[in-house]
């Protein structure tokens, strides 16, 4: 079992990042950190979300209006988001950390979320749709996280059980894949996958 901080990262956006990230905050009864949360005009859904599924202590860094890409949201609300001002809350060791988007999501001018994560060190969740498309979309995260030198704990693929496309990333990412179901009640759906997550 992992003993470090997680960083949740997804192939595209409405992945199931935050879904993953509460069943890994459940799971290892780590804290959630979400650096960076467009949207909140209607709330800071995420971790209000995570909070209220788990329990854990929650924080989010920077909050922005606007349900855009970080940059594109902090330059309407006429901020700038500094990497070196995303901190980790102080009231744990470890973190489940999810981030905004995918990977190559703009940041600010100059930054993506992977260099984000090249700075945190964390080791890397990948939440993918089971779907088709997926196995081009996460290969491609993959081999990116890898080229940076980033460490990659594993895949979870999201939604209807496909087993040819979790086989195809495993041979082809050569990297664990797990599968979580669609979850018709969240609370319950979350506390039983803690049971069949394992990485």
């Amino acid at each position: 079992m992992i003993r470090r901080s997680i960083f949740v990262t997804g192939t595209d956006t409405n992945v199931g990042k935050t879904i993953v990230s509460a069943i890994l905050c459940k799971k290892l009864n780590f804290p959630y950190w979400k650096p960076v949360q467009s949207g909140v005009g209607a709330g800071d859904i995420d971790a209000r979300f995570v909070a209220k599924i788990t329990g854990v202590r929650t924080h989010t860094s920077v909050k922005l209006q606007q349900p855009l890409s970080p940059h594109l949201a902090a330059s309407i609300d006429g901020k700038s988001i500094v990497l070196d001002t995303l901190l980790p809350p102080p009231f744990a060791q470890y973190h489940i950390c999810e981030g905004a988007g995918g990977i190559f999501v703009p940041l600010n001018d100059s930054h993506m979320m992977i260099d984000f994560i090249k700075i945190l060190k964390y080791t890397v969740v990948v939440v993918a749709r089971s779907g088709l498309g997926t196995i081009n979309h996460t290969c491609l995260t993959i081999e990116a996280l890898r080229r940076r030198h980033i460490s990659v704990a594993g895949v979870i693929l999201n939604g209807q059980y496909n087993y040819h496309n979790q086989q195809a990333i495993e041979d082809f990412a050569k990297v664990k894949v797990l599968q979580i179901p669609h979850m018709e009640d969240l609370e319950i759906g979350i506390a039983e996958s803690c049971h069949h997550i394992n990485l």
